[in-house]
């Protein structure tokens, strides 16, 4: 029994428990291990090594973090809280109160009106026809959908309000707007306050200027003419009383920007409403160049101004090219004797093609005599640095043609053309306007002006004669007494005029109707140019009814302009 005891427990203790490196100490002979894959290996403990590289990258990473921590808010921490407090803390404009616009009787044309927006004011604008190209608009202030503005001016953009913008607009003051971090306003603290915009009186007659307007539309649309233009100058001052162009936009319209479909219809409007016609259009002016041509031919000695030529109804000239043809130079009517006031009255091409070009006996000025002249009294150039700047408009020359017609060479019939206003002769009203001037002040050639009480400065004082300008004075009165401007021959005020029917384009059926002048006669005070663009030459009325019209509502509302 004791030997079977023993036996059992020496198996059992021969059961002991295996290491694990007995198991595998001669695992590299068993075959098909993928060592590669840690196969038939034996697992060792991470080494000493190891744990060192492990801590020292740990170490090296928390010394970056608190290299970047001290950077943010040791270094740099008083210009980040500086951010802070302006994010805080915003700067925001205090608009200035634009400058307000009168005419010459104080009547408000654009001033301010409160807003939806309680930072910006609204511009309004005299709700009167014919101000539009004086007065212009502006373009308001603007913010971005957080409430920051990127513009912070009202701008001007034509006319006075663009002109005189620097004036009008003043200097914006300051404010800081405290927020909380949903951009709520907190608080508002004013920190520099705005300095208003001045105030500007303009030379302008609205209650004239709107019947200008309103004359120069009525005969444009009764006739069909595409548009046109007007304005009224003291011949003495420069201030223009009364300038308008039509079709013109509305200055409301344009500042508000709310009305899409009407200024889309602006902007593609074939008669083209933002052209200041006054200023910018350019016209074949006709026959209203007459009296600067015979001012010319008194002041070179080609004729004496009592001499008669026989105005029939055409000159004819030999053709150079072909000694058997001839080249007839039509006059719209066969006038019979005319000395230069008669001319001048009765509109006389014939009379204009010898002293300008010269006709058998009868010495003419000549083309550069012409330009000359022309040129002395502002036609061909700008009125520079001046709000009146715009179109400088064409003078014929023989420089002219040959570069525009590749070097074709001048010709007589070039000349007689030029001296009744016609071939490539383009001028502005206002350029009109105050040449007209000249002839009623004896010479001078005033700069305009568009603000009252203000002095326009003499461009040149032409060496002309006083005696030669009372002849074309002359000349002007008798127009309207019997000759192509009668339509102003009216009791309350003796007018002296000019009209012009300037022929276009190749067939000539389309016109640009002109009336200028000046009045009272016996002691000027005021110039004028009228036109009317492109229409039938058919119409028996255009640019003279227009100024009739005008008159003779003054007369009645404003008389104070006749006396």
């Amino acid at each position: 029994m004791t030997r079977k005891l023993r036996k059992l427990f020496q198996r059992r203790s021969s059961l002991h428990e295996i290491d694990p490196d007995e198991i595998f100490l001669d695992s590299h002979n068993i075959p098909q291990f993928d060592t590669d894959q840690f196969e038939g290996r034996i697992d060792r403990p991470i080494s000493r090594m190891s744990l060192i590289m492990t801590l020292l990258a740990f170490a090296l990473i928390l010394c970056v973090y608190l290299s970047r921590v001290w950077d943010l808010q040791v270094v740099k921490g008083a210009d980040f809280n500086q951010k802070s407090e302006n994010n805080r803390l915003r700067h925001s404009p205090i608009f200035a109160a634009r400058g307000v616009i009168y005419d010459r009787n104080n009547v408000e044309l654009g001033w301010n009106a409160p807003g939806d927006d309680a930072d910006v004011s609204l511009r309004k604008y005299k709700n009167i026809p014919g101000l539009a190209h004086v007065l212009g608009y502006v373009r308001y202030p603007s913010k971005d959908s957080s409430g920051f503005y990127y513009r912070e001016d009202f701008e001007g953009v034509d006319g006075v309000e663009k002109y005189f913008n620097d004036k009008l607009r003043g200097t914006n003051g300051l404010k800081l707007i405290e927020v909380d971090a949903h951009g709520k306003v907190q608080s508002e603290n004013g920190i520099q306050a705005p300095k208003e915009g001045e105030n500007i009186a303009l030379s302008i007659d609205s209650r004239v200027q709107s019947e200008l307007h309103a004359a120069i539309k009525h005969i444009a649309e009764s006739v069909g003419f595409n548009g046109g233009g007007g304005i009224i100058m003291d011949v003495h001052t420069g201030e223009v009383i009364a300038m308008t162009s039509y079709p013109e936009f509305d200055p409301q319209i344009m500042s508000d920007r709310a009305d899409k479909t009407l200024i889309t219809k602006y902007l593609t409007d074939k008669n083209t409403p933002f052209l200041d016609r006054v200023i910018d259009g350019l016209y074949t002016p006709g026959s209203i160049v007459k009296p600067y041509v015979a001012l010319g031919a008194l002041k070179e000695n080609i004729i004496d101004p009592n001499t008669n030529i026989l105005g029939t109804a055409y000159i004819s000239i030999k053709n150079q090219y072909d000694p058997t043809q001839e080249t007839l130079f039509r006059d719209w009517k066969a006038q019979g004797l005319v000395d230069m006031r008669k001319a001048i009255a009765v509109s006389s091409d014939v009379y204009f093609y010898e002293i300008g070009g010269g006709y058998k006996d009868q010495k003419g000025l000549g083309i550069a005599k012409l330009d000359h002249y022309f040129q002395l009294f502002g036609f061909g150039e700008q009125i520079k640095d001046s709000f009146f700047t715009g179109g400088s408009g064409f003078i014929p020359t023989p420089e002219l043609k040959a570069k525009q017609f590749n070097g074709e060479s001048w010709r007589l019939g070039d000349t007689y053309h030029t001296a009744i206003g016609q071939y490539s002769f383009q001028v502005t009203p206002i350029q009109m306007v105050r040449a007209v001037a000249s002839i009623a002040n004896n010479g001078a050639l005033l700069n305009p002006t568009i603000l009252k009480d203000q002095q326009g400065s003499v461009e040149r004082q032409l060496d002309i004669p006083a005696s030669d300008f009372e002849v074309i004075r002359e000349g002007m009165r008798k127009g309207a007494l019997e000759g192509t401007g009668v339509s102003l021959n009216v009791p309350y005020v003796h007018m002296a005029t000019k009209s012009g029917t300037a022929e276009l384009g190749v067939t000539k059926e389309n016109v640009n109707s002109w009336m200028t002048g000046f009045f009272p006669y016996e002691n000027p005070r005021y110039a004028f140019a009228v036109v009317l663009e492109r229409g039938s030459r058919h119409n028996l009325i255009g640019a003279g009814a227009a100024m009739r019209e005008t008159i003779d509502w003054m007369s009645k509302n404003t008389p104070e302009y006749f006396k």
